[in-house]
């Protein structure tokens, strides 16, 4: 069951509960079918954000203490491993700011939108369990794996449309991805390119309609393994895109950033390890956000 280790700390890769670049290593990696994961993470992000003037939002400081939970579960399907995930995080946030020239600070607290994804590895990484799994992993110096997945999150956040700031989003997000990996000895060497397509929020402030353009990211990961189940990575992304339409007028707020990470895993027991984080986003243009992100949190599996 050792040989497990190596790949549970992948359900982190689902537990970012921020409204930020999500740097995720070893998505795609290799799981035995048939096998459950579960896990929790804690997160805690300052960070500033820079509004549409149109807003008449300035200077605004966001903390945001985030607390997720996940559930995992792999399966055969036409010959290859596949997998479901299934993410729901909770916020305790806090924004202060000049709201038209007046100093203002806002809290919210609720559960955030609900995450499913799908993923299935089409090259690479074929549907084993127990032995034949942990002997396949044993014997692989040099892999390649390719996978596709689909992100949807559900409109199931705490969200008043008669609040210009929440954590819920009160519509679909519909994410289409393509993943890569390529293994060599103890290096391994990701990157994932994502295309997020928004559906219309209807009740955006005060009845307003809010439309969003596709925003693309792509990130890039290094992940270099010292034993089985303890491993460091060093993470790069960019994102653009997002443009907003409000009421049917194009606002000035395109998004465009960097993002780096820093993340370990280790094993505490052969059931359950620990990963520790950190995220660094910056904006290109003059809107968007800017944060810093702290991460902890365990993962099991059966």
């Amino acid at each position: 069951m050792r040989h497990y280790i190596a790949t549970i700390l992948v359900l982190f890769a689902m537990l970012s509960t921020l409204a930020a670049q999500e740097l995720d290593p070893r998505r795609w990696s290799h799981l035995p079918i048939n096998t459950n994961f579960f896990g929790g993470a804690y997160a805690y992000t300052e960070g500033d954000i820079s509004f549409d003037p149109a807003l008449l939002i300035e200077d605004t400081e966001v903390s945001l203490n985030s607390v997720a939970l996940a559930y995992i579960r792999t399966f055969r399907l036409h010959g290859k491993t596949a997998r479901i995930d299934v993410v729901q995080g909770w916020r305790d946030a806090r924004w202060s700011g000049k709201l038209d020239g007046v100093e203002t600070t806002v809290k919210r607290q609720g559960l955030a939108d609900t995450r499913l994804r799908f993923s299935v590895n089409v090259l690479g990484a074929p549907p084993l369990s127990g032995e034949e799994y942990a002997k396949y992993r044993a014997a692989t110096e040099i892999e390649t794996i390719v996978g596709v997945a689909l992100n949807v999150d559900l409109p199931t956040g705490q969200y008043n449309e008669d609040k210009l700031l929440n954590i819920g989003n009160n519509r679909f997000t519909i994410s289409p991805q393509l993943g890569a990996v390529h293994k060599r000895g103890n290096w391994t060497f990701e990157g994932t390119t994502t295309l997020d397509f928004y559906t219309d929020n209807n009740s955006f402030f005060n009845g307003k309609k809010l439309e969003q353009d596709p925003f693309f990211s792509m990130q890039t990961h290094a992940i270099y393994d010292f034993s089985p189940g303890f491993w460091v990575s060093a993470s790069l992304g960019f994102g653009n895109g997002g443009q907003s339409t409000i009421d049917g007028v194009e606002k000035n707020d395109k998004k465009e950033f960097v993002a780096w990470a820093l993340s370990a895993g280790y094993p505490i027991t052969k059931r359950l390890s620990l990963k520790a984080a950190y995220i660094g986003t910056r904006r290109q243009r003059d809107s968007g956000l800017e944060s810093d992100t702290f991460t902890i949190g365990f993962s099991t599996f059966w």
